[in-house]
This record gives C-alpha cells, sequence and structure tokens, in this order.
C-alpha cells in the first residue's frame, strides 16, 4: 500500500517558500559587517572616494593599487538606486479632461 494515503500517518508538506535565493539579508552592502570593497589608483582619489563615502555614512575598504583599473562599481550602484516611478492617476470617463479643454474625458482624449 502507498503511504501517502495510509490512514493515521502525518506527512510534512516541504516549505518550498523558505527554501532558495535569500531575499531578506540581515547584513546590507556598506554596513561594519560588510563594507564595501573598492580599488582606487591613487592617494588623492582614495581621499575623495572616502570622503564621498562618509557623506552617504557608508564603510569602506579602500585598497590603492596603481597597477590596477580603479573599481568602485560597489559605491556607484549604492549611490545610484534606481526611484519608483509613479503616474497620475487617469481620470475617469465623467470627469473633467486633463488638457483643460473644458470638455469631459471621455468626449475628448478618452
Amino acid at each position: 500500500m502507498h503511504d501517502l494515503y495510509y490512514k493515521g500517518r502525518i506527512h510534512t508538506r516541504v516549505n518550498h517558500v523558505k527554501g532558495g535565493y535569500n531575499t531578506d539579508r540581515t547584513v546590507k552592502l556598506g554596513t561594519q559587517e560588510n563594507p564595501l570593497t573598492l580599488v582606487v589608483n591613487s592617494e588623492a582619489r582614495k581621499t575623495e572616494v572616502e570622503e564621498l563615502a562618509e557623506s552617504h555614512q557608508l564603510f569602506t575598504d579602500i585598497s590603492v593599487d596603481t597597477d590596477a583599473q580603479e573599481n568602485i562599481n560597489e559605491l556607484n550602484a549604492i549611490l545610484n538606486k534606481p526611484v519608483t516611478t509613479t503616474f497620475e492617476k487617469t481620470p475617469k470617463r465623467n470627469d473633467p479632461c486633463s488638457c483643460n479643454s473644458g470638455k469631459k474625458y471621455k468626449k475628448c482624449c478618452g
């Protein structure tokens, strides 16, 4: 007999919601536990980047390497987060038209 339908047997279902990719991270990038790792080419550039990070209250681990290519992608990603766009509410049929013609929306632009 198949054990799935055995009377009285308790089966635990695997919870697929809690497994997989971790979207609820407790440690964010740019904090003391997880500082930004940046590479710059000169000491002057290092001070510029440090001042920029301090103004945004971010923690960084900056290394100076004259031979390597400058890499501040993590800092740019945090500073240039996309902003959610919001649109105005579309008028209903009997509301006045938004083009200020004085007509109803259904007779003008609808």
